[in-house]
């Protein structure tokens, strides 16, 4: 193979005994330090210059960490100059290009969440390829890593609007709604964006040739299926609240609701309806973890991507 560089296995007693940093558990609990101290004097002292604060360290605190694991386990030979720009070019195209796409091809019907799920996986794809062209590398591991790193970056800048919103209110500033939006979307952080373009970039760079980015059929079928995981996430909500009521609706509120009044919900169909919500997200989050799980057990003892020549700048 002229050209490429010689590569190394990694099961490689180099490889195998080599130490790993732990910078992201030092950076989580260092952030997560932080954020709970801002939360915590904003509540005693109202002062609200401190809100942007929480909305930026809650907001980009789990993705920056996932993003720094994966590269400290996987990927470390790619620099982090190149995970810094898939994190932050990558993210702020994804989210622009999603915010453009789906404002002028998107309109309140039953498919609108499997509009939204081709066009966000799309446009992350299309940051991928654009921060990554010039990186002379391929094979899955270094696409898991770029591709989630592309994720969390979309889902870092994606969780700062959702934290913004949920702070103001009528009344004033929500903080309550602020902490509670920011954990919530901390924990699901992972198992969301990040996964998925995890997947699709695994697969892509898995297919590339020669510095060359093919779209095959596995790669578009990836696509295809993380788009699909990306539309039921999104559709969880719905599908609890039409299995709630389906299942639990009584004669008296369908009465009301032919009226044209939406009924008030009993405390037992609020606490089905977040069972059906919770459930929904395990199910996709387990379905998507399991699918990252059967390509990684198909190329377990993997070489280290080649590394290609570098094209000229």
């Amino acid at each position: 193979m002229s050209g490429y560089r010689p590569t190394h296995r990694l099961s490689t007693p180099q490889t195998a005994t080599a130490a790993r940093p732990h910078h992201w558990f030092t950076f989580f609990l260092t952030g997560l330090a932080l954020w709970a101290c801002t939360a915590l004097v904003t509540f005693f002292t109202d002062n609200s210059n401190l809100v942007p604060t929480i909305v930026l360290l809650g907001s980009f605190l789990v993705p920056v960490t996932v993003a720094i694991w994966a590269y400290e386990r996987y990927a470390a030979d790619l620099g982090p100059d190149r995970i810094l720009a898939c994190f932050g070019i990558g993210g702020i195209i994804g989210v622009l290009g999603a915010s453009v796409l789906e404002s002028y091809l998107l309109s309140p019907s039953v498919w609108m969440h499997v509009g939204v799920g081709l066009i966000e996986e799309a446009v992350k794809l299309a940051a991928l390829v654009t921060v990554s062209r010039r990186l002379r590398v391929s094979g899955l591991r270094h696409g898991l890593v770029l591709g989630a790193t592309v994720g969390a970056g979309f889902a870092a800048f994606e969780s700062a609007g959702y934290a913004f919103n949920a702070v103001l209110s009528i009344q004033g500033l929500s903080l309550n709604d602020l902490v509670e939006t920011e954990i919530l979307r901390g924990v699901l952080a992972p198992v969301g964006h990040i996964l998925w373009t995890a997947i699709i970039g695994g697969v892509l760079f898995r297919e590339r040739r020669g510095g060359h980015f093919r779209f095959t059929v596995p790669a578009l079928l990836t696509y295809l299926g993380v788009s699909l995981l990306h539309a039921l996430w999104d559709s969880t909500g719905g599908i609890a609240v039409w299995l709630v009521a389906r299942t639990t609706t009584s004669a008296f509120q369908r009465a009301l609701f032919d009226l044209g009044y939406m009924p008030d919900p009993t405390s037992e169909q609020v606490h089905l309806y977040t069972a059906y919500d919770a459930a929904g997200l395990l199910l996709v989050s387990l379905v998507g973890l399991l699918w990252l799980r059967l390509l990684l057990r198909r190329e377990p003892t993997a070489p280290i991507p080649a590394q290609y020549p570098s094209s000229p700048a």
